[in-house]
């Protein structure tokens, strides 16, 4: 069943709520002038995380959107081991190390994507890493829209298109070697404009792997979600298949379209049909 997953973004060691399409690998004056933040915490990463153990909110993922994230993130996980999932430059070098910090899986892209081509050898170097158990591994398949009905997976904070089109051949191939799979619509991300409902709807058809870790589904969805409602919506159009990630909507990152507390309650009632 659907239900609401919650994230903590980091950038340049602080929690931010970033417009996706405008993140960059520069550091130029110029580059950074064209990144649109939404907004930027003043509370510390570990402020969510303990948030979230209190309220009982599994399966939320800490993304390290660049460097300089490396100690929040670190304290994030310390604030609830065994129950975040990290990633944001994780490779084969340093999966292990996320996890016996406190992460429940690592969530991996880029590394995989050398040249923006994708990786088998690198997918399996991961696992091995991992001791070869998927439960471990979510693979991040953010992704950018190419024309009407195509969507390409984009890597280096969605700024590199790569080689790898999100369908349901790549979800087949990929789902022995993960447990989850995250996906970003960076076109949507940070904008509040709605979701991408045909990807929503393709992503549910197209994966058929079930989540050993209930109630979670294993696919997540972020991107656009703006209003409570937009749970009811992802609901319906997958079936229950696929779990959204709401972020620069919410109040407690300064939004104004839906409640923290309201999704907790969602959640709630989710879980009272189990």
């Amino acid at each position: 069943m659907t239900i609401f997953r919650p994230c903590i973004d980091l950038h340049a060691g602080q929690v931010k709520q970033i417009v996706g399409g405008t993140l960059s690998d520069g550091t130029s004056s110029s580059e950074t002038a064209k990144l649109k933040t939404n907004y930027v915490s003043r509370l510390p990463a570990a402020h969510y995380a303990r948030l979230y153990r209190e309220r009982a909110l599994e399966g939320a993922h800490v993304v390290m959107l660049g460097p300089g994230n490396d100690a929040a993130a670190a304290e994030a996980l310390a604030a609830w081991p065994g129950h975040l999932q990290v990633g944001g430059g994780v490779t084969d070098a340093n999966a292990a190390e996320w996890i016996e910090k406190g992460a429940s899986k690592v969530i991996i892209t880029s590394f995989l994507f050398p040249d923006g081509r994708f990786s088998q050898e690198r997918l399996d170097a991961v696992l091995a890493a991992l001791g070869g158990d998927p439960e471990k591994l979510v693979i991040d398949l953010s992704c950018r829209r190419r024309g009407d009905d195509r969507w390409f997976v984009a890597m280096n904070k969605w700024q590199t298109i790569t080689d790898m089109e999100v369908n349901e051949e790549a979800i087949r191939r990929l789902e022995p070697y993960c447990s989850e799979f995250l996906i970003h619509a960076a076109d949507n991300e940070g904008l509040q404009g709605g979701i991408d409902e045909r990807l929503v709807e393709r992503l549910a058809a197209w994966c058929t792997k079930e989540s050993s870790s209930r109630p979670m589904s294993a696919v997540t969805y972020a991107g656009g979600g703006r209003t409570l409602a937009d749970l009811d919506l992802v609901a319906r159009l997958s079936g229950g298949r696929v779990d959204l990630t709401i972020g620069s909507a919410l109040d407690c990152f300064g939004g104004s379209g839906v409640r923290f507390d309201d999704c907790v309650e969602w959640n709630r009632q989710q879980q009272e049909q189990l």
